[in-house]
């Protein structure tokens, strides 16, 4: 049997929809923090169940095209190092949970517990580190002012995505059947 190549016509699906959603989301529920370029957002709670579900290449390129294609239309270019740090926060944790199978059906507290610390990892690398620097290094601008819109982006980010993704994470799992529950009748 010969090994597909390339994302399957699901993937592909559901990146395009995702996308989309993440798009809508990032650019229309959106609270303000009070630090420039900086909000609380909704979008990444959405790609964290995407990621959970689709795997982390999915989660990368929905936060990555979802975002990409917010500051295109909102600001007429794009800001790459926080677009580029939205896709490494899927793909951190989207790694990270892979073993997990946080979609089947059998969300525990341990199961939450653990979505959470990879998720705020998976942020502490995106919005700590990646972002700051891509923004230093891409478009040099001042460390203490990235580095603090970036360490402001990973506390909203993590409660965000603790709150948001967690409830819609669970619920997503009591629409799954978990696994051994059918048995068949005689």
């Amino acid at each position: 049997m010969e090994q597909q190549k390339g994302l399957s016509t699901r993937a592909v699906v559901a990146t395009g929809i995702g996308a989309a959603v993440f798009l809508i989301l990032f650019k229309f529920v959106a609270i303000p923090t009070g630090i420039p370029n900086t909000q609380v957002n909704v979008a990444q709670a959405w790609d964290a169940l995407v990621t959970a579900i689709f795997g982390p290449i999915v989660g990368g390129l929905v936060a990555f095209i979802g975002h990409a294609l917010n500051d295109a239309i909102s600001y007429g270019s794009v800001w790459w190092s926080w677009v580029i740090a939205d896709a490494v926060f899927a793909l951190v944790f989207g790694f990270a949970i892979k073993r997990l199978q946080l979609t089947n059906g059998d969300f525990t507290t341990r199961k939450a517990v653990l979505f959470n610390v990879w998720q705020l990892i998976g942020n502490i690398v995106a919005w700590s580190i990646v972002a700051p620097l891509g923004d230093i290094l891409i478009f040099s601008e001042p460390a203490t002012k990235v580095f603090l819109q970036g360490f402001v982006a990973t506390g909203v980010n993590f409660v965000s995505t603790l709150i948001l993704g967690t409830i819609i994470l669970a619920a997503y799992n009591k629409t799954q059947v978990k696994r051994g529950s059918l048995t068949k009748e005689d």
